[in-house]
């Protein structure tokens, strides 16, 4: 059983302390990894703490990418990476590329804490707007998105070719 499991024990938690036990939101270290690992697996893409380890190790250039974590009691309980790719077809925008809070620690402001560093991050890089996809079946999801301001623009079918 890991840190993790044994403080949230199971069970969802109905608040968050933030007294005695605030919530903080800071970027991810490598220390961060298993956690991170574990908790892509609960959003449907599991993996292992090496492979974690490669992939944020290959998060580069900083400038472009960044990754926020947070944390209640010491204990990773959510993360969010963000990134900027210049496109050809719109203004500088930066993209969500993933975002998850455990289950047992969502709907107390997390995810929204992490989607404002995520915002602050991409004025910093002078971004004129945040993208998100969301799974079409990820319908808690896309509601959270909408109270934090963001609209439903189009529904697209992705594909993808092993190389």
């Amino acid at each position: 059983m890991t840190q993790y499991n044994r403080a949230c024990d199971g069970k969802r938690l109905k608040s968050v302390d933030s007294k005695n036990h605030p919530l903080k939101i800071r970027r991810a270290r490598a220390a961060d990894v298993p956690r991170i690992a574990e908790l892509s697996g609960e959003l449907g893409y599991p993996t292992s703490v090496r492979e974690m380890k490669q992939r944020f190790g290959r998060i580069k250039p900083p400038g472009r990418h960044a990754v926020f974590v947070a944390e209640f009691k010491k204990i990773v309980i959510g993360w969010i990476h963000v990134s900027i790719t210049p496109l050809l077809e719109v203004a500088r925008r930066a993209e969500v590329n993933g975002l998850i809070v455990a289950e047992c620690h969502r709907s107390l402001g997390a995810g929204a804490k992490l989607l404002d560093a995520a915002e602050a991050w991409a004025r910093g890089k002078k971004c004129h707007g945040l993208s998100v996809r969301s799974n079409v079946i990820r319908d808690r999801a896309h509601a959270f998105y909408e109270r934090q301001g963001y609209s439903h623009i189009k529904t697209q079918k992705a594909f993808r070719k092993s190389l």
